[in-house]
C-alpha cells in the first residue's frame, strides 16, 4: 500500500513526523507538505504561479516540501508517485471540529485525495498551552489507522483526538453551531488600525457530534462526503416551485 502524507502545519511539524512513523506499519510512506504553515488555507489551490517540489528528508522518510497549499501538496504528491492508495493529513496542531471543517487545510488535503480518486483521512489534536502529547496519543493513532486504512468503504474521514489519553472511540456526525461573530478593533505599535475576529457559540454542543465526543475525552471519527447537496430542500423546492 502506498500512503501519501500531507498537512497544513508545514513540513517540519512534529505531528507529521509521528503520523509517518505510525503509518509506516501499514505501507510505504512518502511525505509531501507545505514549506511553511498554511493553517486555515481551506481548499485553495495555487493557479497564478508555478510550484516547487524539493526533497526534504524527515526521519529517514522520503519527503518533499512544496511552496503551496495542502491541496497543492496532494496533487503534486500524486503526480510524482503513481498509484497512491490513501492520503493521510495531519496530525494537525489544533482540532478541526464542526464548522472548522469549512476552512481546515488539514481536511482539504484529505478532500483533495478523494477528488483525485484516492481515499483521505484527516487527523487533528487540540493545542492548549502546549503542543499535543503525541507520546500519549500514539497508541490511539495506531488503533485509528489500523481500522481506517483497511476499511475501503470509508472514503473520507475526519478524525479528532482529545487532549489527553482517550477514554475510547466514537463514530460521530459534524457539529454545526451558529456563532455570534465579533470584530475587535485595535492598533499596532505604529498606530495603524488592525482587527481581530472572534466568535462565541450560540447553541450548546449536541451529544453524538464530533465536538461533544472530544469534549468528553473520546476520539471522534466522522465519515464525510463531497456532495454538499441539501437533499430535503432539493425535494421540497422541486415540489413547491416547478420549473420549465
Amino acid at each position: 500500500m502506498r500512503i501519501l502524507i500531507a498537512n497544513d502545519d508545514g513540513i517540519y511539524s512534529p505531528g507529521i513526523a509521528l503520523l509517518a512513523e505510525v503509518a509506516s506499519q501499514f505501507g510505504d510512506v512518502r511525505i509531501v507538505a507545505p514549506d511553511v504553515e498554511m493553517s486555515s488555507a481551506a481548499h485553495s489551490i495555487t493557479a497564478s504561479r508555478p510550484l516547487s517540489y524539493k526533497p526534504t528528508p524527515i526521519k529517514n522518510f522520503e519527503a518533499y516540501r512544496v511552496n503551496g497549499t495542502p491541496a497543492d501538496c496532494v496533487a503534486l504528491g500524486a503526480y510524482h508517485w503513481d498509484k497512491v492508495d490513501i492520503v493521510l493529513s495531519g496530525i494537525n496542531l489544533g482540532s478541526n471540529l464542526g464548522n472548522a471543517m469549512w476552512h481546515s487545510g488539514t481536511l482539504a488535503a484529505a478532500k483533495q485525495a478523494v477528488l483525485l480518486g484516492m481515499r483521505g483521512i484527516a487527523l487533528s489534536a487540540p493545542v492548549t498551552w502546549s503542543e499535543p502529547n503525541f507520546e500519549v496519543l500514539q497508541p490511539a493513532v495506531e488503533r485509528v489507522l489500523k481500522l481506517l486504512v483497511s476499511t475501503p468503504e470509508l472514503s473520507l474521514i475526519n478524525v479528532n483526538f482529545p487532549a489527553e489519553e482517550p477514554k475510547g472511540f466514537c463514530w460521530t456526525r459534524q457539529s454545526v453551531r451558529h456563532y455570534d461573530g465579533k470584530v475587535i478593533p485595535g492598533e499596532d505599535p505604529m498606530g495603524r488600525s488592525h482587527f481581530w475576529f472572534t466568535v462565541t457559540p450560540v447553541e450548546v454542543t449536541e451529544e453524538g457530534t464530533d465536538r461533544w465526543a472530544v469534549e468528553q475525552g473520546y476520539v471522534s471519527m466522522t465519515p464525510l462526503r463531497l456532495d454538499l447537496t441539501n437533499e430535503s430542500e432539493l425535494i421540497d423546492a422541486r415540489s413547491k416551485y416547478a420549473l420549465d
